[in-house]
């Protein structure tokens, strides 16, 4: 039996970074928010620009808590959905241009969502990663934690619980 030949890297990373993008852009309120992110791998960093509209308290300023939670939550679903769909992205059976032209794959729907505001976001791009600590058939269990200068000082954290989407 023959070997297949691997595929060329770059049309790999075409396919991976059409997939990411697809999957970002079929939210509204993400790009609204203007949240993006920057893939290394399966390993994906929320990036949340600053702008002028983002913040709450304009005496401080300061981020808005709500566009926090947001930023958090979203990171929190877009790493999930991309655990999940990565052997698919990987095989080819997700094909990026189907979910270019909107045919998305179902997102995970939050079961509960734990805020901890650790000190108050300035007016500058804020950075956030999420790690999974438990994704199962129905349920999945994931941890977020955003910065903004230094990683070892997060501004915020949360912990979140999903409904997976039925297959």
């Amino acid at each position: 039996m023959a070997r297949q030949k691997p595929e060329p890297v770059q049309i790999v990373k075409q396919r991976r970074d059409a997939a990411l993008g697809a999957l970002v852009g079929g939210v509204p309120y993400i790009r609204y928010l203007g949240i993006q992110f920057e893939r290394h791998g399966d390993e994906l960093t929320a990036v949340l620009p600053f702008e002028e509209k983002l913040i709450g308290n304009p005496l401080l300023p300061a981020l808005h808590g709500g566009v926090t939670a947001a930023f958090l939550e979203t990171t929190g679903i877009i790493t999930l959905s991309w655990s999940y769909l990565w052997e698919d992205i990987e095989s080819g059976k997700l094909d990026p241009d189907t979910l270019t032209k909107g045919d998305l794959p179902r997102l995970p729907k939050t079961i509960d969502f734990t805020v901890d505001y650790l000190r108050s976001g300035l007016p500058r791009d804020a950075y956030a990663r999420a790690r999974v600590t438990r994704s199962g058939r129905r349920y999945a269990s994931v941890q977020v934690e955003a910065w903004q200068d230094h990683r070892d000082r997060p501004m915020a954290q949360a912990t979140a619980h999903f409904l997976m989407p039925r297959p």
